[in-house]
């Protein structure tokens, strides 16, 4: 959170643009999992459940007030860090980084208690860091954990804790790793430690100028450079999010890993515009270019062709190809003089007549711009969503045959959409940027589907399977449609 005393002086979906509900919290901690609910926490004290990762509303619950929390899963037990003072909150920048426990975040689980909170850092206001906006990486690597601190009031500072008791290392020293920043967190990945800061700056609703800025490492203790070679230390820092899509003042970045290949980014947003200007929950896809984390787009409503990774080829109905007609000349013997007249698309109301009235089946083919193979994908708001995104219909354009997955795990379409979960389809992002389709439920399988996805078990053969990130069977592009 900026320092309130700088403030003053320095400061896709149609039809489901952003997470539903009440998703409104500052300062939100990464999100967190218990007993298949997702939780972030912000300043203030409380925060956000949700049952699917897309509906969101009040009702998680922390003691202590303060700010900018984090909560990391240790074992079978939650590890809570957060800022008592600081950042102009009170106390001034006499700030006080406090840890503490619990077994449960569900406030109605006999599991649900706190352990008395134990200071782990301190600032005095006087030297040159604020104690408040902590966060929490456990190493997979060597199982230290770690956490950084401070305000633009200062320095970005490290610190090593216990992970079995959330107690400071006896002994540890903090270590400067960051200016011009606030709100870091700590990621590892493929070798490479990353510490991202929120620059710019905050609070000031449509008016903030918060941006996620990123600098990496082969050391958890830095120094981190971003893409230029430029220290953070000295005000480095690569763009991951800027504001924009109605939204700015992207701040407090979290990453929750899905499955292997499949990242969401959390972060609040200062200002909402379509939400009055309100400070909200923030979700993108997390992609990884040239080494480097992005923020995705957030997926819009459209009509699409649907393209295999595997050959390239389109997802299509099964129905008989239909000749268009053309008036031809011999190449070689073409009238230069002669006027040129379009040839006009194929039209839906051209062949839907020639297709079977049940259910169809699909395959993959040459993309030949043809109404077949035309599909168009719309949000579906009382169906509610998965972490990132709402559960999506997909259809043929210019009707309501819907794609469906069956219960001996594959595809077809049926005649209307009806709502059904067997017809409701989640769409994420993956870190390469290309997609992957999931069914929200198979029919005859019990609970939410996170396992079969769309897939593409010969060229043009698509079917339900396991997901894979390492074949480019499970992977799809989306290519909109221009106007015609």
């Amino acid at each position: 959170m900026r320092p309130l005393a700088l403030v003053f002086f320095s400061c896709v979906c149609l039809g489901a643009k952003a997470q539903t509900g009440a998703p409104y919290i500052h300062d939100p901690s990464t999100i967190a999992q218990c007993d298949g609910k997702y939780y972030t926490y912000g300043t203030g004290g409380g925060g956000l459940i949700s049952d699917d990762g897309w509906v969101w509303h009040s009702g998680a619950e922390r003691p202590g007030g303060g700010a900018a929390p984090d909560v990391l899963r240790i074992g079978d037990r939650y590890l809570f860090i957060y800022g008592a003072t600081g950042g102009g909150l009170g106390g001034g920048h006499n700030g006080r980084i406090l840890t503490m426990w619990n077994r449960s975040l569900d406030p109605h689980s006999p599991d649900f208690h706190f352990t008395t909170p134990v200071e782990v850092a301190a600032s005095d206001g006087l030297e040159d860091c604020d104690a408040i906006d902590p966060c929490l990486m456990l190493d997979p690597t060597t199982g230290r954990l770690w956490t950084t601190f401070g305000t633009y009031f200062g320095n970005i500072r490290l610190i090593e804790l216990d992970p079995a008791t959330g107690r400071r290392v006896a002994g540890n020293e903090e270590l400067d790793v960051a200016i011009d920043c606030e709100a870091t967190d700590l990621i590892y990945r493929d070798g490479w430690y990353y510490l991202l800061g929120t620059h710019g700056t905050c609070c000031d609703g449509v008016n903030s100028t918060y941006n996620i800025v990123v600098g990496r490492s082969r050391s958890v203790t830095g120094p981190y450079l971003d893409n230029v070679g430029r220290d953070m230390r000295q005000g480095g820092g690569r763009m991951v999010i800027a504001a924009g899509d109605g939204v700015c003042g992207p701040g407090h970045f979290g990453r929750t890993v899905l499955a292997d290949g499949v990242e969401v980014m959390s972060c609040h947003f200062e200002a909402d515009f379509d939400r009055g200007g309100r400070s909200v929950l923030g979700l993108r896809p997390l992609l990884w270019k040239n080494g480097w984390p992005v923020a995705g787009e957030r997926f819009r409503s459209g009509t699409f062709e649907i393209l295999s990774e595997r050959r390239g080829y389109a997802l299509e109905l099964a129905v008989d190809f239909v000749r268009l007609q053309q008036e031809r000349q011999a190449w070689w013997r073409i009238d230069p003089d002669k006027p040129v007249n379009p040839v006009p698309y194929q039209q839906l109301s051209q062949v839907a007549d020639t297709w079977p009235q049940g259910a169809i089946g699909v395959r993959c083919g040459d993309y030949m711009m043809r109404p077949h193979q035309h599909w168009t994908i719309v949000p579906v708001p009382e169906a509610g969503g998965c972490l990132g995104g709402p559960y999506c219909k997909i259809v043929v354009e210019g009707t309501e045959r819907a794609l469906a997955a069956t219960a001996t795990l594959e595809l077809t379409t049926v005649p209307v959409f009806n709502g059904a979960p067997e017809q409701l389809w989640c769409i994420q992002q993956l870190t390469d940027g290309t997609y992957r389709l999931l069914p929200r439920a198979i029919p005859g399988k019990e609970g939410v589907n996170t396992t079969y996805v769309l897939y593409s078990v010969a060229d043009s053969t698509p079917t339900l399977a396991e997901w894979d990130f390492g074949t480019d069977n499970a992977k799809w592009n989306l290519k909109p449609l221009p106007q015609r």
